[in-house]
């Protein structure tokens, strides 16, 4: 697999606001936040997107989740509520291939999100 701009952030050759770090995964601050609280968590092991998650990722991806819960409620926003979403391939908005969990918080959240942008895939 080719390296990503997370591997680097992981093996620390580039800077991120590092929010949390453990043996599993890794959760920084999105450069390009779309909420007033954007963050990201990953995995420290190279998984490309959702379709490449196999059984034996099955403990690090719920470990995404568990890290994202636990930064929502150190940063105040987890009973006011959140979203924690992963994308998945180029109609799926990813853009890193290295799954991340985007966190985003401190405004509501529509739903659908992108309701302007919908299209039928041509």
């Amino acid at each position: 697999m080719a390296e990503t701009i997370f591997d680097k952030i992981i093996d620390k050759s580039i800077p991120a606001e590092i929010l949390y770090e453990d043996e599993l995964a890794l959760a920084f601050s999105d450069i390009n936040p779309q909420a007033p609280v954007h963050f990201l968590v990953i995995p420290k092991k190279q998984i490309a997107t959702i379709n490449d998650i196999t059984e034996a990722d099955r403990e690090v991806v719920g470990h995404l989740y568990v890290v994202a819960a636990k930064l929502a409620a150190e940063k105040g926003f987890a009973d006011q509520g959140y979203r924690a979403v992963m994308n998945c391939n180029e109609y799926g908005g990813q853009t890193v291939y290295h799954i991340h969990l985007h966190v985003l918080a401190g405004k509501p959240m529509g739903w659908p999100p992108y309701t302007d942008k919908m299209k039928p895939l041509e």
